[in-house]
C-alpha cells in the first residue's frame, strides 16, 4: 500500500503536464496511476456516497455522470443501478475509462463514453446529471455547467460534489474561508490541474435557485491537521417533471 501510494504521490508532485490538449494532459497525468486511482482517492474525495443519497433517483431514471473517470461513483448506487433505464458515464481520459469499462462489464444499461463534458448530449434528456470532483478539472467549467443544466429534462436534478473556496466576502455559500485557506488550496491543487473556485458554486446557485447546499471539510492523506473545504450541491431544473 505504501509503495502504491508513493507512486501516486510521485505523480501528484510532478503535476499535470502544461502542454497538449485537455484530453492529452489528462491521459499523461492519470495513465500511469489509473490502477491506483480509486484506492488513494477514497481517503481524499469525501461526500460522493452522500451526494448519491441526496439525489436518490427512483427506478426507471436516466442517469448521466460527467467526468466519471473510473466509474467508482456509480458503485454508490449499489443494487439500484440495475433498475435505472440508462446510465451514461462520460469522460475524456482513456486510461480512466478503461477502468470504468472493466468495472461495469456486464451491466447492460450502462454506457461508458469518451466525450467532452461541455458538448456531450444524450439522445434522451436525463433525469439526473452529476459531477463528482470533476468540475474543478474542466477548463471550460462554465460550458460544462451550462451543458448539464440544458440537457436535463424539466424537473430533473443536477448534483455536484467538489473542492472549493469562498471569496473574500464569504460567498457564494454560507461559509467564509480565511485568507490562508483561500490562498493555499487553489495553489496546492492547481499543480495537478484541479482548480477550486468560488465562481463554480456561484453559477450553480444562480442557474438553479431551487437547491440544497452543504459545506464541509475533509482530511487530506499525508497532510495531518489540514482539512480541505468541499461542498455538496443538489439543484432542480425548473419545470414540471414528466412523471
Amino acid at each position: 500500500m505504501i509503495a502504491d501510494d508513493a507512486r501516486v504521490l510521485y505523480r501528484l508532485l510532478r503535476g499535470q503536464p502544461r502542454r497538449g490538449s485537455h484530453a492529452e494532459r489528462l491521459q499523461a497525468f492519470y495513465g500511469p496511476q489509473a490502477g491506483d486511482y480509486d484506492r488513494f482517492r477514497e481517503r481524499l474525495l469525501k461526500g460522493r456516497d452522500e451526494l448519491v443519497g441526496l439525489l436518490d433517483p427512483p427506478p426507471g431514471s436516466r442517469i448521466l455522470e460527467l467526468g466519471g473517470g473510473t466509474g467508482r461513483n456509480l458503485m454508490s448506487f449499489g443494487a439500484r443501478l440495475d433498475g435505472f433505464a440508462s446510465v451514461e458515464l462520460v469522460d475524456l481520459c482513456p486510461a480512466l475509462l478503461e477502468q470504468a469499462r472493466k468495472r461495469t462489464a456486464g451491466m447492460a444499461n450502462v454506457r461508458v463514453i469518451e466525450a467532452d463534458a461541455t458538448t456531450y448530449r444524450p439522445d434522451i434528456p436525463p433525469d439526473v446529471v452529476y459531477f463528482s470532483y470533476s468540475l474543478t478539472m474542466i477548463p471550460d467549467w462554465r460550458g460544462a455547467i451550462a451543458n448539464a443544466v440544458e440537457m436535463l429534462r424539466p424537473g430533473g436534478m443536477l448534483g455536484v460534489v467538489d473542492f472549493y473556496v469562498s471569496d473574500a466576502a464569504g460567498g457564494p455559500g454560507t461559509v467564509r474561508h480565511d485568507a490562508v485557506t483561500r490562498w493555499f488550496w487553489p495553489r496546492w491543487f492547481g499543480h495537478d490541474g484541479v482548480h477550486p473556485n468560488p465562481e463554480h458554486l456561484g453559477l450553480l446557485r444562480h442557474l438553479l435557485p431551487a437547491h440544497d447546499l452543504l459545506e464541509r471539510r475533509a482530511p487530506v492523506p499525508y497532510l495531518p491537521g489540514l482539512r480541505v473545504p468541499y461542498y455538496l450541491f443538489v439543484g432542480r431544473r425548473s419545470g414540471a417533471a414528466n412523471g
